[in-house]
């Protein structure tokens, strides 16, 4: 039994039922200060029904509260706090730990069913930038932490291979394209095309016109204009292969938005039947009126398709072939309209399963406070921004300790670890400035920190020549310690709250102050001295460093053994 329903159980029994025991695990609150207790439950709620004041029921409740298996309980103002038996609880958390190892936290909430990531989808023939990082590790992530619950996560590449800006991209190397210079550097041809024909399509309105023949060819078949397609795809998922290796990052899907296009008939087939389309300015839409949503677009006035048509395939798609209990979609906030229309248009399709689509949204990266857009040119490279990453992690390694062995490979785990938690850490609807020198600190707040902080436990480790053993008698009498235990037992919990709130920065907060606590209790206390706590202290340091490991590796991020 966890902490929380024992004490939840004991003021259950002491109130004789006034209350349920739900309701009172809803109303137990963590005290701002340790001070406090471990505990507290407010007597607020009981006031309005006893017609009491709080300080008085919480004095009364204190004194009937049976403290088997606790420290103690006293009431304080309003609240009634309850303090852990600080060794028992300790001991428990520290052996569960170092006996369940990297599995500690594990749980079988999903019991093996699929969910569905659509996650980094990078647009073909534009470089990857920044602005897809987002996308890309919180969606990684995210499948690591349904894994962790019992899920089976399926990791989506919806990439964008299809749409008018391939038309747009065609009409510019027609018209100013040189295939030699293409074939050497194609994606900085293609983008130097890309920003060029945007320039001239906003004071020549023909541009556009061409880009839309263009794209119908494209839809239609036309020879040349697959085979250009074709070739601007494989250039770019070459580069994209390359920078997804060197994040670590897989898939089980590269299914983009061409894939869906033999699929999409069939889909406008099933609205036809079902009676949900109509005509509007000589366009087939879906009203959602009902819905308080704009009308969803299913063809333009041409006949050609768009993305939520595309989208709609895509999600039948999904559930046909998965089956999934989850199907969560890793896109910026500004398509969250765009969500609730493919949502209501299912709803209407009469696939219930629609209410298992969740938009896990996203803020935007800036750059010095201002937007990044690919059309203008004004984007940060990924690949040359983890290069810089991985060379100024080498330079801090050389100044601090030029003796470590593979200080190469450690060097590219801090600089890509680096760059994935400084994005992980800010909850995911709001946006940051991409700072490099902040993320690589070795202090505060970062990736490198809390790696530091792992590399620190694993040399103490060594030092002492430990070796893990279960069933090791805690008898602590430091504050220190207890914040690091009452941390270690949370993790579980802290898992289940970032995968119910589809929130990787849950996780990385948790493990940040994880490392604060480490370091804390560090520098006041010798742990390597030799007296009868030295094994109990290593198997706290033991527990830490899996659990510092094991929410980085959650994170997508690596835990170098030295630094």
């Amino acid at each position: 039994m966890n902490d929380k329903k024992l004490i939840a159980e004991k003021i259950y029994t002491a109130l004789d039922g006034e209350l349920s025991l739900d309701d009172i695990l809803n109303l137990l609150e963590k005290p701002k200060n340790s001070d406090m207790g471990d505990i507290a439950f407010p007597a607020f709620t009981l006031a309005k029904t006893r017609h009491m004041a709080p300080q008085a029921i919480a004095s009364d409740l204190a004194e009937k509260i049976n403290t088997d298996g606790l420290e103690k309980v006293v009431a304080t103002g309003p609240y009634v706090n309850f303090f852990l038996d600080k060794n028992s609880v300790s001991t428990k958390v520290v052996d569960q730990v170092v006996v369940e190892k990297e599995h500690y936290g594990d749980q079988n909430i999903g019991h093996g069913a699929k969910v569905t990531i659509d996650m980094s989808s990078p647009n073909i023939a534009k470089p990857f930038s920044i602005g897809h990082l987002r996308s890309t590790v919180i969606g990684d992530a995210l499948a690591n932490i349904y894994q962790k619950i019992g899920y089976t996560p399926v990791r989506i590449n919806h990439l964008g291979d299809w749409g008018k800006q391939f038309g747009m991209l065609i009409v510019a190397y027609k018209k100013y394209g040189n295939e030699e210079a293409v074939r050497e550097n194609p994606i900085d041809e293609l983008l130097k095309l890309y920003v060029r024909i945007n320039e001239e399509a906003e004071t020549n309105p023909e541009i556009d016109e061409e880009a839309r023949a263009w794209f119908r060819k494209l839809e239609d078949g036309d020879e040349e204009a697959l085979s250009l397609w074709k070739w601007f795809r494989d250039e770019s998922l070459e580069e994209f292969n390359r920078l997804y290796n060197k994040m670590d990052v897989d898939f089980d899907s590269y299914n983009g938005e061409a894939f869906y296009n033999d699929k999409m008939d069939a889909v406008v087939q099933i609205l036809e039947d079902k009676g949900l389309l109509e005509e509007s300015q000589g366009a087939t839409i879906v009203d959602l009126d009902d819905e308080g949503l704009n009308p969803a677009l299913i063809k333009k006035s041409d006949g050609a398709t768009l993305y939520i048509t595309r989208d709609i395939a895509a999600a039948k798609y999904r559930k046909d072939n998965y089956d999934f209990a989850k199907s969560l979609y890793v896109v910026g906030g500004e398509q969250s309209g765009h969500f609730k229309q493919l949502k209501a248009v299912l709803k209407k399709m009469g696939y219930d399963w629609a209410d298992d689509i969740e938009h896990v949204s996203f803020g935007l990266v800036t750059r010095d406070g201002k937007k990044l857009s690919t059309r203008k040119g004004n984007i940060i490279r990924l690949e040359p921004t983890m290069d810089e990453a991985i060379e100024r992690a080498l330079a801090q390694i050389n100044a601090k300790n030029p003796d470590l062995p593979n200080k190469e490979h450690v060097a590219h785990q801090v600089g890509v670890g680096a760059i994935k938690f400084y994005d992980l850490k800010n909850e995911r609807t709001n946006g940051y400035d991409f700072n490099l020198e902040e993320m690589l600190s070795f202090e505060g707040e970062t990736g490198p920190y809390v790696q530091y902080t792992y590399a620190r436990i694993q040399s103490i480790l060594r030092k002492a020549d430990y070796k893990a053993q279960s069933d090791v008698e805690i008898d602590f009498n430091d504050s220190d310690s207890w914040e690091i235990v009452k941390l270690l037992q949370d993790f579980p919990n802290v898992i289940k709250r970032a995968a119910d709130k589809y929130e990787p920065s849950v996780i990385s907060k948790y493990v940040i102050n994880l490392a604060q606590a480490f370091n804390k209790y560090y520098a006041h206390v010798r742990i390597l001295e030799e007296n009868e706590g030295l094994q109990a202290r290593l198997a706290l340091a033991d527990s830490t460093a899996t659990v510092i490991k094991e929410s980085l590796r959650l994170l997508g991020v690596e835990a170098p053994e030295e630094m």
